[in-house]
């Protein structure tokens, strides 16, 4: 990859599905933003390379917050709930696959239910030779937010996040992406309040001011909302820099494509 910018783009669970109603992706948008990639593809040729990540949204988010499967073993139904759990993951996930290869891309899935393993919050292992391999060969592996087996509580969820995180260390990419449903990381609600300011940049100098005024998001979210998705990017920025991340809504045509193309000084926060 010395001769590629790598790039880790994660498609949220908000834009992919409609979170407020259960098992239903989004699917004109989910179609648009497989049409941005392959764009961006197109344009960028052998000079990039990209993992995609997607969010679990009215799938999997539904069926862990049911079960409570972030908390652990509570019983017979936590292993039952585990089964809801990566099965949802799963049927998204596939929904995702197709649209992604109707485009054009050239995508491959990796499950992470059988190659992670968690202890509480933190992700333990990951296996990623089969991901580094294909990534070598210009393909696009494919990853999401599912359920683990957990060295302490037993089961677990592990967000796409996480995931990206764990390769971030591994593979040392340019730039990570997450794609949102909102413009980025506000002080305030900006679905609730449209006097919300946006933060164009957060870096060490107004870190402290920014994580006293975030909240979490809406509808069902167990992997913690905006507040645990901008705290750990900044967080892995500060571990490994010049990696930059970025937060922007992927409801905005033609974003995930600009971002892709490294257009990213005009909209979205950018974290460092």
């Amino acid at each position: 990859m010395a001769d590629k910018e790598l790039v880790l783009l994660k498609l949220g669970g908000s834009i992919i599905t409609d979170k407020t109603q259960p098992n239903t992706p989004n699917m004109p948008v989910l179609k648009r933003l497989a049409a941005e990639i392959k764009a961006a593809l197109d344009t960028r040729g052998d000079s990039l390379g990209l993992i995609i990540g997607h969010g679990s949204g009215s799938f999997g988010h539904v069926a862990a917050s049911k079960y409570k499967t972030a908390q652990g073993d509570l019983g017979a139904e936590s292993w039952l709930g585990l089964v809801e759990v990566v099965a949802a993951a799963s049927r998204l996930n596939r929904i995702v696959m197709d649209v992604l290869l109707e485009a054009g891309i050239p995508a491959v899935q990796f499950q992470p239910f059988a190659s992670v393993r968690t202890r509480k919050s933190q992700l333990m292992y990951m296996e990623t030779y089969s991901l580094k391999t294909v990534l070598e060969h210009g393909l696009v592996p494919v990853v999401y937010g599912d359920a683990a087996i957990d060295a302490v509580q037993g089961v677990n969820i592990v967000s796409t996040e996480k995931i990206f995180d764990n390769l971030a260390r591994e593979l040392n990419p340019e730039r990570i992406l997450l794609a949102s449903d909102v413009d980025g990381v506000y002080i305030g609600d900006p679905k609730t309040n449209p006097d919300a300011e946006l933060i164009e940049d957060i870096d060490s100098s107004n870190w402290d001011e920014i994580a006293e005024s975030l909240g979490g998001s809406q509808a069902a979210d167990v992997t913690g909302g905006m507040f645990t998705k901008v705290r750990d990017m900044y967080h892995l920025t500060l571990a490994m820099p010049p990696m930059q991340a970025m937060i922007f809504s992927g409801l905005a045509q033609g974003n995930v494509e600009n971002a892709l193309l490294g257009q990213v000084s005009d909209f979205g926060t950018v974290i460092n």
